[in-house]
């Protein structure tokens, strides 16, 4: 399978948990394509689309270049890259670190200490330009792949690698020196772009999907003479959806509520008298 000329082309990671994550978040966005086995190339069933599947570091440039219109890569490999495209949208997802770490043991406490020393990383570009602004020439080993070993192997002295837990960085006795930047998925499109119009198409449903997983939808009845301050607890996004029950004294409610804040919203409108307090998960939404 090819590309069709006139189809918008969307570049995603061909294997990992990023190309899990972007195949996902399109789907639910409705845009139903099937790889078959190893292909490359899959057609979009309900748009004039087709998804391609690209090295997640390869992306950007492609993008930039105008292989591709729209991609789904993490922000860092768009910085490393320095690609010439339009970040359309963060995703939520695949936030990390990129941060200088040292030994446990290291006296060294700041960057412009790391002048003269050798530096491990898969992020040359963005380490030197960091480091340039310490007044911090260093020898950069460039490497692809893990790079945590490198110090123990004596490869480095430091190493600049994506931090997420910091797990790694105990089992191999380093610390975090400091930050260079934090990142996470994007979605990004080219500049020369064939089809805008097919593509503020794609990134509408891909809020719909991305704003929904930061809400849930709360549910519940309250005696109306509370109401007014349980609206004032669950605002909505305009408003809540109150409705009359047959119990003239009491209402119904519905209101969109921050997903992290379910819990002790929850809590107050069970003080508050509130009663049948339900939770339900938004799959997507248009706000």
């Amino acid at each position: 399978m090819s590309f069709a000329v006139n189809h918008l082309r969307i570049g995603i990671p061909s294997k990992g948990r990023l190309s899990e994550l972007a195949t996902e978040l399109l789907l639910q966005a409705g845009l139903n394509f099937r790889r078959q086995d190893r292909s490359l190339f899959a057609r979009v069933s309900s748009i004039p689309a087709e998804i391609t599947f690209l090295r997640t570091d390869d992306i950007p440039t492609l993008c930039s270049e105008g292989a591709i219109d729209l991609g789904i890569t993490g922000s860092d490999l768009v910085e490393e890259a320095q690609a010439d495209v339009v970040v359309r949208m963060k995703l939520g997802v695949g936030r990390c670190r990129l941060a200088i770490c040292v030994p446990t043991h290291s006296d060294i406490e700041k960057p412009s200490q790391l002048k003269g020393k050798r530096i491990a990383t898969s992020f040359p570009n963005t380490t030197q330009r960091f480091l340039n602004q310490h007044d911090a020439p260093v020898h950069l080993v460039k490497l692809n792949g893990s790079v945590e070993v490198m110090i123990s192997l004596g490869v480095a002295d430091a190493i600049v690698d994506l931090v997420e837990t910091g797990s790694t960085l105990a089992a191999n006795q380093l610390r975090i020196l400091t930050e260079i930047g934090q990142y996470e998925t994007v979605l990004i499109q080219s500049p020369n772009c064939r089809d805008t119009v097919t593509a503020d198409r794609i990134v509408r449903r891909l809020e719909g999907v991305v704003i929904a997983r930061d809400y849930s939808l709360l549910e519940y009845n309250v005696p109306r003479s509370k109401l007014a301050a349980a609206e004032a607890i669950t605002p909505g996004f305009t408003s809540p959806t109150v409705t009359s029950l047959e119990d003239t004294a009491w209402c119904a409610v519905r209101a969109m509520v921050k997903r992290c804040d379910i819990i002790p919203i929850m809590e107050k409108l069970e003080s508050l008298g509130a009663l049948a307090i339900l939770e339900t998960s938004i799959n997507n939404c248009r706000l």
